[in-house]
């Protein structure tokens, strides 16, 4: 096959219709490009780190949730007072046997009489 140095006057690169479809892909490959950059940066702006944290830090946990907050109960100074009837617990035998003969040790009574009285104050 001979070339000729001359060119071709109907060739489609001289009518301007290649010229125009490399354009429009040139217009397409920049917007896949632009496209994809946002893309990967988009994933990469998910994985930041800031400069202060550790890289291989365990996330931090949840906030705890906010306390309770309880009202005191106000006394009522026109409300009638509430007595406690319940009869005070009985305490021991020996706490009332020495409480008896303290009693009578006070009275003045003798050893003899200290010991009966002990034995009837405390039952």
């Amino acid at each position: 096959m001979i070339r000729s140095r001359t060119r071709r006057k109907n060739s489609e690169v001289e009518s301007g219709r290649q010229a125009h479809d490399m354009s429009l892909m040139r217009r397409l490959s920049i917007c896949f490009a632009l496209l994809a950059t946002l893309l990967v940066g988009q994933a990469a702006h998910a994985q930041y780190v800031s400069p202060g944290a550790a890289r291989l830090a365990p996330p931090l946990p949840a906030p705890p949730p906010p306390p309770k907050i309880e009202v005191p109960q106000v006394p009522q100074f026109d409300a009638p007072p509430r007595y406690n009837y319940q009869p005070l617990p009985r305490s021991s035998f020996s706490d009332r046997v020495t409480k008896c003969l303290d009693d009578a040790a006070a009275a003045g009574l003798g050893l003899a009489d200290r010991g009966t009285y002990a034995r009837s104050c405390a039952n």
